[in-house]
């Protein structure tokens, strides 16, 4: 069992597409073993994209995931990073294929609508960030 930390960013939110994201990670056979709405300040923003930080384009990242609440869910199942990365498509929603979350939902590199680990070690390191009262995290 892989554990995975998966946000609904807050165009998801706004858009109200939460149900129907959440819904397609459970008709996979993937298990929520936490959840919940929250709202990322600057400071959580900066720990969690901690390797953009000093890029150009990073401000605007950061307005975007702070500028309304996010869903922070930790998604487990066998393999779950590579299919939750799967599921969740291509970054840019215009380059995701038809049948992806932002595929099918998306047009925007920066409004994509979730994010998803990349590997074990940044799974562990977010999950870590954004549930810290978990005892063993991830493990």
């Amino acid at each position: 069992m892989e554990r995975t930390l998966v946000l609904l960013k807050p165009d998801c939110l706004q858009r109200r597409l939460m149900g129907r994201v959440i819904a397609r990670f459970e008709d996979k056979g993937l298990d929520i073993a936490a959840m919940k709405l929250m709202r990322v300040t600057p400071e959580l923003a900066r720990r969690h994209y901690a390797e953009h930080v000093r890029k150009a384009w990073y401000p605007e990242l950061e307005a975007f995931i702070t500028g309304g609440p996010v869903v922070a869910m930790i998604v487990a199942g066998p393999e779950a990073i590579r299919v939750v990365r799967a599921m969740a498509g291509a970054t840019n929603g215009l380059e995701a294929d038809p049948g992806t979350i932002r595929g099918d939902f998306s047009s925007s590199q920066q409004m994509n609508l979730v994010h998803a680990s990349d590997g074990p070690e940044s799974a562990q390191r977010e999950i870590d960030i954004f549930f810290p009262a978990r005892v063993g995290g991830a493990r």
